[in-house]
């Protein structure tokens, strides 16, 4: 698979390119209608097939003031620097955002961003 999405002033856009490019590789063959956790493991096999290295429901230590008070899973931390979060909803809403700049916030990296790929559910009256 090439690379589909480069910004050359984003450090981590090849990256995020190839994640994204993974995401919408698994949508074209599952299409839409599934749960959730059967899009996350197809974007398991094609991040491996793809030779990306993550880690899977990856728990993140969460700060307040400098202390560690909780942890936080992601769906996905990708290569060390790219948290994923997938959502098989209806409509992206405000609170997803939401939650995934909380938690950005509320943890230690030096470089690093985070994804949400949605695949959206189509009401079908098939």
């Amino acid at each position: 698979m090439k690379t589909m999405i480069i910004k050359e002033e984003y450090p981590l856009s090849d990256l995020t390119g190839k994640i994204i490019g993974c995401a919408m590789e698994v949508h074209r063959h599952l299409g839409n209608g599934f749960q959730e956790v059967i899009y996350q493991r197809a974007l398991e096999i094609e991040m491996r097939i793809q030779g990306l290295e993550f880690s899977r429901e990856h728990e993140m230590e969460i700060f307040y003031k400098e202390q560690a008070i909780g942890l936080r899973r992601v769906d996905f931390f990708v290569e060390g620097k790219v948290m994923v979060e997938l959502k098989a909803i209806i409509q992206l809403e405000d609170v997803h955002l939401a939650q995934a700049k909380i938690i950005w916030k509320h943890i230690k990296w030096i470089l690093g961003c985070s994804l949400i790929l949605e695949i959206r559910h189509c009401n079908s009256k098939d």
